[in-house]
């Protein structure tokens, strides 16, 4: 039925009711008033609320609830405080595709869909997931980014360890720890001495950005840099490395990178460069890159695809080859 005024019940409320349907939105609540004139107005303004879209049932949380809850639950809050302060009390029922869209452009106008992608559609999808109102959310193009070719080479991550310990010696662990691990940026800086298993080369991050937990292999390498640490591996309740991201590890970074003459290079080039060394020396293929528990599915890990020959690649071999006119000796 349409949605109408229910008077006053004796004994119950003073107040009057408001129920019924309205395009299809279900209402019943109070008017919050028992003066029948006024009931009437809150009447008016819900069914005019309905057909613009800004009705919000009953016992639906806003945004600002939905994140809180979702940051109580132990959800990542890297990219959450600016969403809060674009979205604030907006309520859920009323945030869509468009909305989310739109958040992205006014938030990051010059941003990269990769960029847009990481720090508005997957935090947005997860705190809806959290909420329960989550949608088929579609990702903005170039949401994973291009098909990245920026690897070093052995002669180059050499040069680049080296320049790190004449800036910090620390610095050099950290960046090893990186190189021979694919670790995220983030899962570097929280991995904890209590994590690693020196003498079985065995390291385990809790959770990854994909919400799983990953266990690591630690190359020679790796473990001789370890047991190298500057100040030592035996602390259990430290982290392995002391930094964190801010200004001062992107300086350090800045002047080893200055030094070693790679000055383009960022902190996820080395997460390419154990990618590609995967593929191109350990001769794993695209589902051997997602076994290790780096990449959640093949679509992601098969940017890496390019970096080794394929078999077909190298039946060029067998191409004929021209034979060259041979030179008159004696003339020029």
């Amino acid at each position: 039925m349409p949605i109408e005024l229910v008077p006053p019940r004796k004994g119950k409320t003073p107040n009057y009711y408001i129920r019924g349907t309205h395009f299809g939105v279900s209402v019943d609540r109070t008017a919050g008033t028992a003066d029948r004139k006024k009931a009437v107005k809150v009447l008016q303004k819900i069914r005019a609320d309905i057909e613009t879209g800004a009705f919000a049932p009953k016992g639906s949380i806003n945004f600002a609830e939905a994140a809180l809850s979702y940051l109580r639950a132990g959800g990542e809050d890297t990219y959450i405080a600016m969403l809060a302060a674009h979205f604030g009390v907006t309520p859920l029922v009323h945030i869509d595709q468009a909305a989310i869209d739109a958040a992205a452009h006014s938030l990051y106008p010059n941003a990269t869909g990769a960029t847009r992608n990481r720090q508005v559609y997957t935090p947005m999808s997860a705190i809806l997931k959290h909420a329960n109102m989550s949608f088929p959310l579609k990702r903005p193009k170039g949401a994973q980014g291009e098909v990245r070719s920026d690897w070093l080479t052995l002669e180059q991550a050499t040069a680049l360890f080296d320049a790190a310990e004449e800036v910090d010696a620390e610095l050099r662990t950290f960046l090893t720890l990186l190189c021979y691990t694919g670790l995220r940026l983030s899962e570097a800086i929280n991995l904890r001495v209590s994590n690693i298993n020196m003498a079985e080369c065995y390291a385990f991050i809790p959770k990854t950005k994909n919400e799983a937990p990953r266990a690591l292999f630690l190359p020679a390498p790796l473990i001789a840099e370890l047991e190298s640490h500057p100040r030592g591996m035996n602390r259990p309740t430290e982290t392995v490395c002391r930094f964190r991201k801010n200004g001062y590890l992107y300086t350090l970074f800045g002047k080893a990178k200055a030094a070693a003459d790679l000055p383009d290079m960022k902190f996820h080039t080395f997460r390419h460069t154990w990618a590609t060394w995967m593929r191109r020396y350990a001769k794993l293929d695209i589902k051997g890159l997602v076994d290790t528990g780096a990449w959640k599915d093949a679509k992601s890990a098969s940017r890496y695809a390019h970096v080794v020959l394929t078999e077909e690649a190298q039946r060029a071999s067998m191409l004929p080859s021209p034979k060259r006119k041979k030179a008159v000796k004696g003339v020029d």
